[in-house]
């Protein structure tokens, strides 16, 4: 026992079965001295057992694993630790210091910018986490302001664009799409005239489905915004999902021939290649749509972006948005679903939002 800022302290030494009078009598000497010094035997007894970085990662990411938002966000968080991060794996976490820090991100800073931040806050929390645990003393090394902030040149953020279908090609595209009998081509054209993001189309049951009232609801749980988003359904994208219901078994609305699983992210794109139409993605079909709303309807920009599900941040267009303005996205997908069948571009023009 001992008095450390005016608190009082104690600390056992191990049950008398376990730890002779001798070892006992040592033990406390030095923990003695460790107090003469003005140090805490506590801490010193956890530094005993201080993991090395690729341990705290991993005692971190189970001690986090129920908190997390999805596999995919905890895949993500497992990636950068256990592979970006592996020149730290070997080192003692109080022996991380910044330039080891800086090993790391400098290769990917400008490269792989959004890769290299996640790492950077990633590592950063490990770090804290064994702080918290008693391993580290002292700032921490992969913190950004005041530290990195001063010792990392600006990032070049380049966006990223998926290569897009021209607006004009989509009613010549989707004929021949519609003429292809195999289930992916279902997927692909369910997924362009919905414009959802392919796993949302993917991953789709018949439990979010109100097929009654021609509609579509995604879970929060499977949306990249994390809020669940209720998709109207053009006349053609009711009727595919109709068709299905008539003709798959079990709860996915889009189960692989043969094994009943969901498709997986490379099927459209492989049927895209089939097609001769390597110079697109699926995702691309989400800007062809945005294209199209933007520079030949009327709608309203708040209904297109409300159409593709995007994150807002202004508050008076976040609060716009909580009505969901339901019935006119229904008319802006059913004009979309018209024009892709190639429907005159007037008609398509006349419906505003």
């Amino acid at each position: 026992m001992w008095t450390r800022n005016g608190r009082r302290r104690e600390m056992g030494l191990g049950s008398c079965l376990d730890v002779d009078l001798a070892e006992a009598r040592a033990q406390a000497e030095k923990c003695r001295r460790i107090v003469r010094q003005g140090g805490d035997p506590i801490c010193e007894r956890r530094k005993v057992a201080e993991p090395c970085f690729l341990q705290c990662a991993q005692d971190f990411l189970e001690a986090k694993q129920a908190g997390w938002t999805s596999a995919k966000h905890a895949a993500g968080w497992r990636l950068s630790l256990l592979t970006h991060a592996q020149p730290l794996h070997a080192l003692k976490v109080s022996q991380i210091g910044t330039p080891d820090v800086l090993r790391i991100l400098k290769p990917l800073w400008q490269t792989k910018p959004e890769t290299a931040s996640r790492l950077r806050s990633r590592v950063e929390a490990v770090l804290d986490y064994a702080r918290a645990m008693g391993w580290r003393d002292g700032e921490n090394p992969a913190r950004w302001r005041g530290n990195l902030k001063l010792l990392l040149p600006a990032q070049s953020r380049q966006v990223r664009h998926h290569p897009a279908m021209a607006v004009g090609d989509m009613p010549g595209f989707m004929a021949e799409l519609r003429a292809r009998e195999a289930l992916a081509a279902r997927l692909l054209e369910f997924i362009i005239l919905t414009a959802c993001r392919s796993g949302e189309a993917r991953g789709a049951r018949w439990s979010e489905f109100d097929l009654d009232a021609g509609l579509w609801t995604v879970p929060a749980e499977r949306m990249k915004t994390g809020k669940e988003h209720t998709v109207p359904l053009s006349t053609r994208a009711l009727t595919i999902a109709q068709e299905l219901a008539e003709s798959v078994s079990g709860d996915l609305v889009f189960p692989q021939p043969g094994n009943g699983k969901g498709f997986s992210v490379n099927a459209t794109r492989a049927l895209l290649h089939r097609m001769g139409r390597q110079d697109v993605t699926t995702h691309g079909f989400r800007s062809t749509f945005r294209d199209w709303a933007g520079d030949q309807t009327q709608f309203q920009r708040e209904i297109i972006e409300a159409a593709l599900a995007h994150g807002i941040r202004d508050k008076a267009e976040a609060a716009y948005r909580r009505s969901t303005a339901l019935e006119k996205r229904r008319r802006l997908m059913q004009a979309w679903a018209e024009y892709c069948e190639g429907t005159p571009m007037g008609e398509a023009v006349s419906l505003h939002g």
